[in-house]
């Protein structure tokens, strides 16, 4: 009986071992884990075309245009990136117009907490 229950846990214990994929001195185990390539916890945005994704651009726009002397047009969300934190924050590419009909592109930063219903604004800037 010892000895059967000793070889049932060699068994289990070989399988397991041929089962699971090596990781290797120096590979990163939470990309392995997690299955992304992105640093920090920052992966593109799925679908940018998300009614949500393009409200979140629109808002910001307005934000922006609350606290400088500069009208600007929404037009879209060109791409973006997202990050989980306690709620979520998001780097948007913004399409958007002057008061001259001018197109430009512009990197907005937002924090959002859709339980709380809470929006920030952190940096809106045109892209270079």
């Amino acid at each position: 009986m010892r000895t059967s229950s000793f070889l049932l846990i060699i068994v289990v214990a070989f399988l397991y071992a041929i089962g699971s994929p090596a990781t290797g001195c120096g590979e990163r185990m939470g990309n392995q884990l997690w299955n992304t390539t992105i640093e920090n916890g920052w992966k593109p945005i799925g679908n940018i075309n998300d009614q949500h994704i393009q409200e979140l651009g629109r808002w910001a726009v307005l934000e922006f245009g609350k606290h400088v002397n500069c009208v600007l047009k929404f037009n879209k969300v060109v791409s973006g990136r997202q990050q989980l934190v306690s709620g979520m924050n998001y780097k948007l590419i913004i399409d958007a117009s002057d008061i001259g009909g001018k197109d430009d592109k512009y990197k907005a930063d937002v924090y959002e907490q859709e339980w709380t219903h809470k929006r920030q604004l952190l940096s809106f800037a045109k892209v270079k």
